[in-house]
């Protein structure tokens, strides 16, 4: 009797082919998973992209396997629907899949080694209103790959807070210029006076320092090349209220406010759920939802 998870596997590849879909996303969560995909056989397909935690470490399971696809996902806990986003953005951005292409997702809960999801998602088309998607114009700025490295970041302040407590805030990437002219100190910025290269959003402990640095108010201020250019910042453009903004609070407003009056692109993580919301030109474009089980009480 076939597993199954190979029997999934098996039916995504039929609807991939029936829905002339450009591959299949593999959502895989651990190392036996890893293995088990390469004894299978499944590794000679070309089609099927792998989408595992990023600390998980590979080698070892894929030894022997040749031009399988990989997309690195955040390592925490996220919704499915929050997973597969994640792993769009990345495909799009390593060239795996374009903003346009179709494709069949299998997937089971975070952390546990079956699988219990078929879903085939056309990124052209439009996704349902409580779980936003709509990247096409984002995954096409020069500051893509910052947006992406921040979204880790605010993912993991809104699944954990800080020392155990819910933590909002938000980042602002890009179009630095027009963005301090639309805003101004609220605290002492902790980032000024320090060289560029120890201001890079790809150091660890810069990361460590925006994570403690998150519990100010005011936002931080990053370049489009990951650069953080001021914390504690208080947003002067006019905040919004549309449709799509109804039941959020102040931040989200004002995220959209300077993302409508500027170029940038601006990420906010929820005090009170963990959600991280993607703006851009006045919109919500992205939310992803870490669970926020592991926050301490």
């Amino acid at each position: 009797m076939k597993s199954q998870r190979l029997t999934l596997i098996e039916n995504a590849l039929h609807l991939s082919r029936e829905t002339i879909s450009d591959g299949i996303f593999l959502f895989l969560n651990t190392l036996e998973s890893c293995k088990w995909f390469v004894k299978s056989g499944l590794a000679e397909r070309s089609n099927i992209v792998l989408v595992v935690p990023s600390e998980l470490k590979l080698k070892e399971s894929l030894q022997g396997t040749k031009n399988i696809k990989i997309i690195r996902s955040w390592s925490g806990n996220q919704t499915r629907f929050s997973r597969i986003k994640y792993a769009f953005l990345h495909g799009v951005m390593d060239r795996i899949i374009q903003t346009d292409s179709r494709v069949v997702c299998v997937l089971g809960p975070w952390g546990k080694s079956h699988l219990d999801t078929i879903a085939i998602h056309d990124l052209s088309l439009s996704w349902a209103e409580e779980f936003p998607f709509d990247p096409k114009s984002i995954m096409h700025n020069e500051a893509f790959t910052t947006v992406l490295a921040v979204v880790d970041v605010a993912l993991d302040i809104g699944a954990l807070g800080r020392e155990g407590k819910p933590v909002g805030t938000i980042f602002i990437i890009g179009d630095t210029e027009k963005v301090i002219a639309h805003s101004h100190q609220a605290v002492f910025n902790p980032f000024k006076g320090y060289p560029k290269r120890e201001r890079l959003i790809t150091r660890s402990e810069v990361v460590e320092s925006i994570k403690e640095l998150a519990k100010l108010d005011g936002a931080f201020i990053i370049s489009d090349i990951g650069m953080l250019m001021a914390a504690g910042r208080h947003l002067d453009a006019r905040s919004i209220l549309t449709k799509q903004l109804r039941g959020l609070g102040s931040r989200h407003r004002a995220a959209a406010g300077v993302t409508r009056s500027t170029g940038a692109v601006a990420i906010v993580v929820s005090e009170s759920t963990g959600r991280v919301t993607i703006f851009e030109k006045g919109k919500i474009i992205s939310s992803l939802e870490p669970v926020i089980s592991s926050r301490l009480a």
